[in-house]
């Protein structure tokens, strides 16, 4: 049996879900490739994109990348649905401005984010391991979303549910082959 296409509206939609780039993990991202693209500057996630959910050690690995970026001229700022009380300390610890209590996907955080980096919405990024809030807040911005896959497995109920519903999108997505 056939499914039906997309109407225009499931199409408008669902592009909003999908995310321009997706990698296993942060340390797969290219430089050389976001700057061929004019980005400047990067929106990064904290919970399961930076570090693993309820964690806060800052790595040696991850300070290394994240001091590499910054060396290569790019502009960082977190922006997270967490609280500061939890990643206040890490925010610091890599020297990078932050936003909390974000309520992505909504817009105010990613524009304050903007204004902070002092850049234009084609020139950033946003990297994180949600569709329905990183991606989906990216998108509604404009912004070129890149989805990575989470660092950890374990993860609250509500959290888990929302992860089978985006396996259901992505999956839906790639079995028709939609152009974004």
């Amino acid at each position: 049996m056939s499914r039906r296409p997309f109407t225009w509206r499931e199409r408008y939609l669902l592009k909003k879900l999908y995310p321009k780039q997706q990698l296993n993990s942060i340390f797969e991202l290219d430089p050389g490739g976001l700057r061929y693209l004019g980005i400047k500057g990067i929106i990064i996630d904290m919970d399961n994109t930076l570090v693993p959910r309820k964690e806060r050690y800052v790595s040696p690995r991850l300070a290394e990348w994240l001091s590499g970026l910054k060396e290569e001229g790019f502009r960082l700022c977190i922006v997270s649905n967490n609280t500061a009380e939890k990643g206040g300390e890490l925010a610091r610890t890599l020297e990078v401005p932050a936003f909390w209590y974000a309520v992505k996907p909504r817009r105010r955080s990613f524009r304050k984010a903007l204004r902070t980096m002092d850049l234009s919405v084609g020139e950033v990024a946003v990297i994180g391991d949600q569709i329905f809030t990183d991606v989906l807040g990216g998108n509604r911005m404009g912004l070129y979303t890149i989805l990575v896959s989470p660092m950890s497995e374990k993860e609250v109920f509500w959290t888990k549910m929302i992860r089978w519903s985006e396996r259901l999108v992505l999956k839906r997505l790639k079995r028709k082959k939609m152009k974004v």
